[in-house]
């Protein structure tokens, strides 16, 4: 099973979103082409495939084309609200690492223990780095135990947490993201939610990275169109970040 840093070795690394828009199955195809091209010329560290807007066949397709291009950069995929296919799917295609919306205060309490049998299962198959979230936007949070508590299970489901604020391209909130800190030391953690120039120099100083999907589109929202000005804009800031860090 792979570790976060030999999967992301650079400091602060920003994953690009492939949101899989588009009208109709060539244009989904192109575009997710073209914004693959746009994110491996910014110099983004990965890519994750979501079906947001596309569908399943639409994630086996990038998925498979990301492989088949054996491009130098990490690639990943998050199947919503299907766990199982986004393990399947990171076997079948290779991937370097896969993100799930929620490992844990998702479920029942009665469902923990399933939950754990599900990881018991999936994980020890799977080589690809398991991305996992916590508290994240959307999910329900049915959890009896404290987020500590929770953290804790968290870091035997992944190999990163996943931190995010409460909707798409809602910048996480820092009190969040310093507990999160506080809790995990020196466990991986990643920004999903809100990273953007502007914030990212107070964000990154906490978080190991970010997923990164609403910043780089022309509108800053999720249904604008990848510009790559706006990539460069945010990579320049991270790159600038990284040398005064040393």
């Amino acid at each position: 099973m792979k570790t976060f840093a030999e999967v992301f070795p650079k400091k602060d690394s920003i994953i690009g979103v492939l949101h899989l828009k588009g009208e109709g199955e060539q244009d989904i195809r192109d575009r997710a082409k073209r914004e693959i091209d746009f994110y491996v010329e910014g110099g983004l560290d990965g890519i994750i495939a979501e079906d947001y807007f596309g569908t399943y066949p639409h994630l086996e397709w990038v998925l498979g084309y990301l492989r088949d291009q054996k491009l130098d950069i990490p690639y990943g995929v998050n199947c919503l609200n299907f766990d199982s296919l986004g393990f399947r799917l990171a076997r079948e295609t290779g991937c370097d690492f896969l993100q799930l919306d929620s490992v844990v205060g998702h479920v029942k309490p009665r469902d923990e223990a399933s939950l754990d049998a599900f990881f018991a299962l999936e994980r020890p198959r799977t080589e690809a780095l398991v991305l996992g979230g916590v508290r994240f936007k959307y999910q329900p949070v049915l959890s009896e135990h404290t987020l500590e508590e929770d953290l804790a299970t968290a870091r035997g489901r992944c190999d990163c947490v996943c931190v995010t604020g409460d909707g798409t391209g809602m910048q996480t909130p820092l009190d969040k993201l310093k507990q999160f800190r506080a809790e995990l030391g020196h466990f991986p953690l990643v920004i999903c939610s809100g990273l953007n120039e502007e914030n990212c120099e107070e964000q990154l100083k906490i978080a190991d990275g970010a997923v990164v999907g609403s910043f780089f589109k022309d509108t800053g929202k999720d249904t604008g169109e990848v510009d790559p000005e706006r990539i460069k804009r945010l990579m320049d800031k991270v790159l600038r970040l990284r040398s005064e860090a040393g």
